[in-house]
């Protein structure tokens, strides 16, 4: 296993198992298949865990297997603070205290806000008394490093980056996500202040092995390499040094061990421009439904409005590209969750957008037929629903 430093110059595997994504039997996880992919996968020097207070029986199911095998001292927990349903500064200890049962320890390694798509998130945080909460358990070494874990846009990443003093973060980033989400931009900025970077989504929940196009599945096999789908998109993210660890959820033994595998032999910056090129290939050929050739250059921002126009052209390709629901959920994510809507339906058909666009889009028509697509009148209730529970007001 490869790994690299974390701020405090500790070592972080290069894999990190996600633990969202247990085998269930009925509505409970299965144990014992669980324990045998964990130890598997710190056999094979895997050190990083991650999970999440509402990822359902995940934190017991951890806590119970490390406890058991007498390796919590040995190995970093990762999990997350609800920041959704934080209401109060009681709540916050009232999670806390929570996790640390379940998980059957005294402190967590990384502590996350989980699901940030917006400053206002974090500043609500702000105004609960989280700033003097993480003071407090930091001193108390309850958890050892703050986090948060991230859903918006590039722009909305650089600002949260940028109003604490952050230990690590962790964002949704893979070959096909470069210019969406915090991005490749967000990736950098975060190395370059020396902020330890988690991957996750790495496969796009196994999209980009599973749900790949025939001739792309077909070049990969044929390619003199022999990498695997999987491979390929791992090896693409271990080959930047910005990368910390990539998170996999891991849910079969033979996984394990090939992901383990690759993580031990892919060494960074030593890719070539053919594998480069190779993988432009394969997302030209991803990307070959798509509805809209929009590139995410972003020439067409700001708009005056505010409309997300590279985040809505993005997930309507992405409902032609890896199916209705997941254009419409990523659109929930990374515009619908921001404080300020950002929805295409906001276009007034001024133009500003289309005067500087490189590939002369019919923005304004396009916004309309996108914005259609997207939000369908179950979709446009769901997000309503979600924006007043996520922005509501703090309890004093």
């Amino acid at each position: 296993m490869q790994y690299r430093k974390d701020k405090r110059g500790e070592d972080l595997s290069l894999l990190g198992y996600g633990c969202m994504r247990f085998t269930t039997r009925g509505r409970s996880i299965d144990l014992d298949k669980a324990e045998q992919e964990i130890l598997t996968a710190y056999r094979a020097g895997v050190n990083y865990y991650d999970t999440a207070y509402i990822y359902p029986g995940s934190e017991v199911a951890l806590g119970q297997i490390l406890e058991k095998n007498g390796i919590r001292e040995k190995v970093k927990i990762a999990t997350k603070l609800p920041q959704y349903m934080i209401a109060s500064r009681a709540a916050l200890d009232k999670y806390f205290e929570e996790q640390l049962k379940r998980l059957r320890t005294d402190y967590i390694d990384y502590y996350l806000m989980h699901h940030l798509t917006d400053l206002h998130q974090w500043q609500r945080l702000k105004e609960a008394g989280i700033l003097d909460w993480i003071r407090d358990k930091k001193e108390t070494k309850a958890i050892h490093q703050i986090g948060f874990s991230f859903h918006g846009n590039t722009e909305m990443f650089l600002k949260i980056l940028a109003d604490y003093d952050w230990d690590f973060c962790q964002i949704q980033y893979n070959y096909l996500d470069e210019v969406s989400q915090a991005g490749r931009a967000g990736l950098q900025a975060a190395a370059a202040r020396g902020i330890p970077v988690i991957i996750m989504e790495p496969l796009r929940g196994g999209r980009l092995v599973n749900a790949l196009p025939e001739k792309a599945k077909k070049a990969i096999a044929q390619h003199p390499h022999g990498w695997s789908a999987a491979e390929w998109g791992l090896r693409w993210l271990y080959d930047q040094p910005e990368v910390t660890v990539v998170l996999s959820g891991m849910n079969s033994a033979a996984m394990v061990e090939e992901n383990c595998c690759i993580a031990s032999e892919a060494p960074a910056a030593s890719w070539t421009p053919a594998e480069f090129d190779f993988i432009e290939e394969i997302k030209k050929e991803i990307n070959a439904k798509e509805k809209v050739g929009c590139t995410g250059c972003r020439y067409c921002m700001p708009c005056p409005k505010g409309v997300d126009i590279p985040g809505a052209f993005r997930c309507w390709n992405a409902m032609f590209t890896e199916g209705k629901h997941g254009g419409r959920r990523q659109y929930i994510q990374s515009v619908g969750l921001t404080k300020e809507p950002a929805f295409a339906s906001q276009c007034v058909d001024c133009g500003k957008c289309e005067s500087h666009c490189p590939q002369n889009l019919p923005i304004r028509q396009l916004l309309k037929e996108a914005d259609k697509a997207l939000r369908p009148l179950p979709y446009k209730a769901a997000v309503n629903v979600a924006r007043k529970f996520m922005f509501r007001k703090v309890r004093g």
